[in-house]
């Protein structure tokens, strides 16, 4: 190897090839850390930006966005381009017990995922674990209920709060991958309300309390006791959820219990304050979500609206940070399901669907990936 070469400008040709026959400029060995490289004399003569693309047997694990390389197994050029709003649901592994108003481990990824109590003429307490392709019972809830809310970061931690037993409850029970346990109550008993974060950083915000009365009330659980914090901006019933302790969402929901007030209405929370933000597209209530994204990225499916007229929707949004868009739709149209994973590798699971009327339905949704083949088949 001889000495680097410098000076290349004056080496640059049309449409970004370099011209390598005569690079001058030496950098002196003095300038170079690496010792190893300075014996690099020249680019062979054919050289152009062209030849210079890494050539990889499988894509990169991690590409940054504008990178491009060549995937010599599917003889494609490849780009990593910037995520944009598609993807599609795909059939998964139906639940052993059909039920609506269900709950899970909202923010587990969708191949280790929990699904909880629910309703399907019983009340129920039934619990199973996803793997990815079945569902397998488990240990049942120790109070049967359905309209509660869920939350947790895997099939194997995860917690369940209020709902009806047929009566309101607080009642809290915590999930450790064998058995639950019956932990603190919730400050304010509600049903109808969302959660979302881990087993031991969530939140339960709003819902229908005794009354009736519909609340703002948002609670944190720290892992042992709920503790009353910030109110929502927005009170309302059967709205979603989505995000971490410090980075929370919540959507949609009713907004009246004595006249048709469907709303679309987001609130951010950035764990300490809500901040309304874009509507969604669709106005709804009693949809479900994927909770494992943040207030940058968050999956919202189903539900049912009363405008312009009664229907269960299959409506798919993804929120940006910004704004909700709408993707393809559900293959099953249905409301009061449950949801785990991301806006990238999401579940919708179970719910009410027309004609059904209790589904047992699970659909896996997976982004539009961001790398594009932009050369080859």
């Amino acid at each position: 190897m001889g000495t680097i070469k410098q000076n290349l400008a004056n080496n640059i040709e049309t449409l970004g090839k370099f011209d390598a026959t005569d690079l001058t400029g030496t950098i002196p060995a003095a300038n170079i850390t690496n010792s190893s490289l300075s014996d690099i004399t020249t680019v062979p003569p054919s050289a152009s930006g062209g030849d210079l693309i890494q050539t990889v047997a499988s894509d990169p694990p991690a590409p940054d966005f504008g990178d491009i390389w060549y995937n010599s197994t599917e003889q494609k050029i490849k780009l990593k381009g910037l995520s944009v709003p598609g993807g599609s649901w795909a059939s998964g592994g139906n639940l052993n017990t059909a039920r609506s108003s269900l709950a899970g481990a909202t923010s587990s990824p969708q191949s280790a995922s929990l699904a909880f109590a629910g309703y399907n003429g019983s009340v129920l307490g039934n619990t199973e674990t996803y793997d990815g392709t079945s569902w397998t019972e488990v240990a049942d809830f120790n109070t049967a209920r359905y309209v509660l809310a869920g939350a947790g970061a895997t099939n194997t931690a995860a917690i369940g709060f209020g709902g009806i037993q047929p009566g309101g409850t607080g009642a809290t029970e915590s999930w450790n991958g064998s058995a639950w346990t019956e932990v603190n109550d919730l400050n304010t008993t509600r049903w109808n309300l969302a959660g979302f974060g881990t087993s031991t950083a969530a939140y339960a915000v709003s819902g229908t309390t005794a009354g009736p009365s519909i609340t703002t009330a948002n609670e944190s659980w720290d892992g042992t006791s709920w503790t009353e914090t910030t109110e929502l901006n927005s009170a309302r019933y059967g709205s979603s959820g989505a995000g971490t302790s410090t980075s929370g969402i919540i959507w949609a929901g009713e907004k009246s219990l004595g006249a048709p007030d469907i709303t679309g209405d987001t609130e951010t929370w950035n764990g300490s304050a809500w901040t309304e933000v874009a509507n969604l597209n669709q106005p709804r209530y009693d949809g479900q979500h994927s909770g494992g994204g943040s207030i940058t990225s968050a999956l919202g499916f189903g539900g049912y609206t009363r405008s312009p007229s009664p229907a269960v929707l299959s409506n798919t949004e993804v929120f940006d940070g910004t704004s909700w868009s709408e993707l393809n739709n559900l293959n099953v149209a249905r409301f009061a399901t449950t949801g785990a994973g991301s806006a990238s590798a999401g579940l919708a699971i179970g719910g009410f669907a027309p004609g059904g009327p209790h589904t047992s339905a699970t659909e896996e949704w997976n982004a539009a990936s961001p790398i594009q083949s932009i050369q080859g088949s």
